[in-house]
């Protein structure tokens, strides 16, 4: 047995890896697209196209339907995989909408092609409960089970049964604890190999309260002066957690003050996409926490209040940013992308990063080299960024909240393998910058002497 990484191995995105079960079967596990600087270097991600050998790989199974673990699916297909694509229930709901928006995006516009696409995915996926056994193609080598991860709705971490008790873990994307919406993940009794996502494998985040009372008071603060406040946000789980913090916020300002400026603050989702995943969110319901839980039951709607407006087509798009330019009333819109390397975000962007009056407020993790990041980096010093070849000064506030992300943290991602009653003889570190995974690589190292720690590479790395 061996794992092979075909992503997430130069950074945060792309991920693939592949477990090799012996020189006739194997399993791929995501199969991501690449995003900002990682676009180029070492991992090959300049090239889309599926570049490894296919021979042996029976199946795919995916952790969750974030664009950088699904956004290559079409291209595996292409290449000629017809194998099951295991999922679970919440994901394979989600996953057609996904891909077809990328494929709409990044490929083709051609309806029929795209459509094409999405039936074969279709007719592959395979959609599977949390907590029990799923049997793969594999001649009885191997077996998994989907986990809930708490990062996203539907996300998982596999546990795979390769015989003999040995037991191999893929953590995909982990949650942070005390998240709205979703239940934290809960560790494995015992996994001999651990291959670990290391996002903040070198921070911590800001605890729930804190992060819910800066989250207040920045928006406070940044709508004193009327101004419109930019939060670029994933379509799915970011938005939604952010409309479940600012209906609580809301709803508790609003009943110590009917008239409070919360009362009023228009908030503005121009992404079609989030409204979508947030329908998929109310659907799978069941997948909440039992906080979230209670306040349906009380007759609140967490994903959902009386200022809340969605922009559905390009024309409503267009008219909300000229309105907004216009008005002297603030706002806050939250759109896509999360990084800002694409969506309806930059044309916000574009048109207010040069107002003194706007504030930009990122709420997730910046990839190098996407315009998030460059926004993040010299933006507070008044610098500038290129948005479609054009410079762009920046004179909006910016600001970042940590304690939003959907990652969990180095505290988290150390208490993973903590609460494992059997620990992994072996851990690879993927999904990380270099700073992160050394970082965590240590702090492993520390815990567990006996455990082989390393740095996954390309390949067999």
């Amino acid at each position: 047995m061996d794992i092979k990484h075909w992503g997430a191995v130069d950074g945060v995105t792309g991920s693939c890896h592949q477990l090799i079960l012996n020189e006739h079967n194997s399993i791929l596990i995501d199969c991501g697209l690449f995003q900002g600087a990682e676009t180029a270097g070492k991992a090959g991600a300049e090239s889309l196209a599926i570049e490894f050998d296919l021979s042996t790989v029976k199946a795919l199974v995916v952790t969750h339907c974030h664009i950088d673990h699904v956004g290559r699916i079409p291209y595996l297909l292409a290449a000629g995989f017809n194998g099951p694509i295991y999922a679970t229930q919440a994901t394979v709901a989600m996953l057609p909408m996904i891909l077809r928006d990328a494929l709409k995006l990044g490929v083709t516009q051609d309806q029929r092609l795209i459509d094409a696409c999405i039936r074969k995915l279709k007719s592959q996926m395979i959609a599977v409960d949390y907590k029990v056994w799923q049997s793969l193609p594999v001649d009885g080598l191997a077996k998994v089970k989907f986990k809930p991860a708490g990062h996203i709705l539907g996300s998982a971490y596999l546990e795979f049964d390769c015989g003999k008790g040995k037991r191999v873990v893929f953590s995909g994307d982990l949650g942070a604890p005390y998240t709205p919406l979703l239940a934290a993940p809960k560790s494995p009794y015992q996994a001999d190999v651990l291959v670990i996502e290391s996002t903040y494998g070198d921070h911590c985040h800001q605890g729930r309260k804190a992060r819910s009372a800066l989250l207040k008071t920045t928006i406070e603060k940044a709508v004193a002066d009327n101004g419109v406040v930019l939060i670029p946000a994933f379509s799915i789980g970011r938005t939604q957690e952010l409309l479940y913090e600012l209906e609580s916020i809301a709803y508790a300002e609003s009943k110590k003050n009917p008239a409070a400026m919360w009362a009023n603050l228009e908030v503005i989702i121009d992404s079609p996409m989030a409204a979508g995943f947030t329908d998929f969110y109310c659907e799978f319901s069941e997948l909440w926490d039992a906080e979230a839980r209670r306040k349906t039951q009380s007759g609140r709607h967490p994903l959902d209040f009386e200022t809340l407006y969605t922009v559905s087509s390009h024309k409503e798009h267009i008219q909300v940013l000229n309105y907004l330019a216009k008005r002297n009333k603030p706002a806050v819109v939250i759109a896509a992308s999360g990084m800002c390397s694409g969506g309806r975000i930059v044309s916000y962007l574009e048109q207010f990063l040069p107002d003194a009056t706007a504030d930009v407020l990122f709420v997730g993790y910046q990839a190098r080299g996407s315009l998030g990041r460059d926004i993040q980096q010299y933006g507070p010093t008044g610098g500038y960024v290129f948005i479609d070849d054009k410079r762009i000064d920046i004179k909006a506030g910016v600001h970042t909240l940590s304690g939003y992300s959907a990652h969990a943290d180095q505290k988290d991602l150390l208490n993973f393998v903590k609460r494992m009653r059997k620990p992994p003889k072996l851990i690879k570190i993927v999904h990380g910058d270099e700073e992160a995974k050394a970082e965590l690589a240590r702090l492993y190292r520390d815990l567990l002497p006996e455990c082989d720690v390393v740095i996954a590479g390309y390949g067999l790395e």
